[in-house]
C-alpha cells in the first residue's frame, strides 16, 4: 500500500454528514423509509471510499464528489442541473440578455446534442446552422456524454474567439465541420410594428428583465400613433421563455383579473398563484397570439393565461410544452442546484407539462420542421423528461387539474432564473427575412380585420336595435 493516501476520516464525516442531512429531509417521514435512504448513502459512501484507496491513479476528491453530484441531477429531468460559480454567473448574464457565445439553443435528443435553433442575427445564425443539427464533437472532443451545461461551457467565450464544432446534419454523408467566432449576443427582448389599419404587431423574443417595461413602451407608441388599438398580433413564436415574473407581467397587462397561473408542488412553499390587477391593463381590443414548437415556458404561461380568459385567440402549431418551475438553490462554496421543483398550471388547472398549449386555429407556415424531423423537438422528445399528467400510464399527457381555491394562501415561489445552459426550450428556425410568405401574420391579420368587418356589421347593428 505504499504511495496511497487512504481518505478514511473524510469519508466518514462525509457520509456522517449526508446521514444527518438525510435525517433533517425526512424527520416526517417512516422510520424505515429513512433507513433505505441511510442504506443508500453507505453504499455511496463505500464507493468513494473504494475509488479513493484502490483506483490505479490518485483521484481528485473534488472532482469525484462534483461528478457524483452531476450524475444524480442527471436522473431527475433535464432542466435540473449542477451550477458551478462560474456557470451561476452566466446564468444571472443570461436575464440580462447579454453574453459572449455563439446564440445557439441546445439540448439533448435521443442522447445526442442537438441544436434546438440558431437565434436571429447572431453568428450560429449567420454561419447556417440549422435546427436539428447534432453537434458531434466541439474542437477535438466528443460530446457523447457530454451535458448541456458542459457544452455551453465549451462553446461560450470572449467575444473574437472561435470555436470549431463538427455537425451531423439529415441529409449529409459525412461530418461538417464549422469554426465560428464568438460574438457578445445582445437579444432585444421586445420588437414591434404597424401592421396597417389600426393593428399593432409586438414580438417577445424572450422573457429578460426589461421585457415588461419594453412592452409597454411598444404599446404606448402604437396607441400614441393610432390613437387607439383596433387589434393586436403578439407574437410568442420561437421565443423559449425566460423569467416567471416578466410572463406574469405581460399576461397582467392584457388581463384586468383573476389568475394568470399557479405552481404546485410537492411543498407548501412550492405551491404558488399569479392573479392579475385591473390597473394598467389595455382592453378593449381583440389579441391573436402566435405561437409554434418553439414558444416555451414562460410564453406558453402567457398564451395560456389569455386563451384561458378567452383574452386571446391563439394560432399557429402546439406549443413545445415546458411546464415546470426551477428554483436557484445556492451553496455554501458559491455553486447552486437549479432544481426543478414545481409545475405550471393554466388558470383552467390544465397542466403545460410535457403538453404545451394546443392553439385555437392550428396553421403552419410550412417553415418549421415536420413532426418527426430531427429539429421538430418538443419537452416530451427530450431524455428524462418530466413527465405530464397521464403520461406515465398511457403514455400521452392528459386532463389536469382543479386550480387552487381562491382563498387558499399559499407561499411565494422564486421566479425561474433565466434558461441556464441553454435549457432546451425547442425554437423551430425561422427563413430568412424575405425568404418566404409568413402564412401565420398574415392569417391573424385577416383574423383581426374579419372581426372588425362582423363587429361593424352585425354586433353594433344589434345594439343599436
Amino acid at each position: 500500500m505504499k504511495g496511497k493516501k487512504v481518505w478514511g476520516p473524510a469519508v466518514v464525516i462525509l457520509v456522517f454528514f449526508l446521514g444527518v442531512l438525510s435525517g433533517d429531509l425526512f424527520v416526517d417521514r417512516p422510520t424505515a423509509q429513512a433507513n433505505v435512504v441511510y442504506e443508500k448513502l453507505k453504499i455511496f459512501g463505500d464507493v468513494l471510499s473504494a475509488v479513493q484507496i484502490s483506483y490505479v491513479e490518485e483521484p481528485d476528491m473534488d472532482k469525484l464528489v462534483e461528478g457524483a453530484i452531476k450524475g444524480m441531477l442527471q436522473t431527475l429531468d433535464p432542466h435540473s442541473s449542477y451550477l458551478t460559480p462560474d456557470m451561476l454567473k452566466q446564468v444571472e448574464i443570461e436575464t440580462k440578455g447579454v453574453f459572449g457565445g455563439l446564440g445557439i439553443e441546445i439540448g439533448i435528443k435521443d442522447g445526442i446534442l442537438t441544436i434546438i435553433a440558431p437565434i436571429e442575427d447572431t453568428p450560429a445564425f449567420r454561419a447556417g446552422l440549422q435546427a436539428g443539427d447534432r453537434i458531434m464533437k466541439i474542437e477535438d472532443d466528443f460530446t457523447k456524454d457530454m451535458t448541456v451545461m458542459d457544452a455551453v461551457k465549451r462553446l461560450r467565450g470572449e467575444p473574437g474567439t472561435s470555436v470549431k464544432i463538427w455537425i451531423a446534419r439529415e441529409g449529409l454523408a459525412e461530418l461538417a465541420p464549422f469554426t465560428i467566432t464568438r460574438d457578445i449576443i445582445k437579444i432585444r427582448s421586445v420588437k414591434a410594428k404597424d401592421l396597417g389599419e389600426g393593428i399593432g404587431y409586438v414580438r417577445l423574443l424572450q422573457f429578460q428583465q426589461d421585457t415588461t417595461a419594453e412592452l409597454e413602451k411598444a404599446l404606448q407608441s402604437q396607441v400614441k400613433e393610432k390613437g387607439e388599438l383596433r387589434g393586436l398580433v403578439l407574437d410568442l413564436r420561437n421565443n423559449p421563455g425566460g423569467l416567471l415574473d416578466q410572463a406574469v407581467k405581460v399576461a397582467d397587462t392584457f388581463i384586468d383579473s383573476g389568475l394568470i397561473v399557479y405552481t404546485d408542488g410537492r411543498i407548501e412553499a412550492q405551491k404558488y398563484k399569479y392573479t392579475a390587477h385591473r390597473k394598467g391593463t389595455y382592453g378593449g381590443f381583440p389579441i391573436v397570439i402566435l405561437v409554434n414548437a418553439g414558444s416555451a415556458s414562460a410564453s406558453e404561461i402567457v398564451a395560456g393565461a389569455l386563451q384561458d380568459h378567452q383574452r386571446a385567440v391563439v394560432l399557429g402549431t402546439q406549443t413545445f410544452g415546458k411546464g415546470s418551475v426551477q428554483t436557484i438553490l445556492p451553496l455554501e462554496d458559491g455553486s447552486a442546484l437549479r432544481l426543478t421543483t414545481a409545475r405550471y398550471f393554466t388558470p383552467k388547472g390544465r397542466s403545460i407539462q410535457a403538453k404545451g398549449i394546443e392553439p385555437d386555429i392550428v396553421v403552419r407556415d410550412g417553415r418549421e420542421p415536420r413532426e418527426g424531423h430531427p429539429g421538430a423537438i418538443r419537452e416530451k422528445d427530450i431524455q428524462h423528461h418530466l413527465k405530464g399528467e397521464g403520461e406515465e400510464e398511457t403514455g400521452e399527457p392528459t386532463g389536469g387539474k382543479t386550480p387552487p381555491a381562491e382563498g387558499k394562501r399559499m407561499k411565494k415561489e422564486e421566479p425561474e432564473k433565466g434558461k441556464s445552459g441553454r435549457q432546451p426550450a425547442a425554437p423551430a428556425l425561422e427563413g430568412k427575412k424575405g425568404e418566404e410568405k409568413d402564412i401565420q401574420l398574415e392569417r391573424a391579420v385577416d383574423l383581426l380585420k374579419g372581426w372588425e368587418i362582423f363587429k361593424s356589421r352585425f354586433l353594433d347593428k344589434a345594439k343599436a336595435s
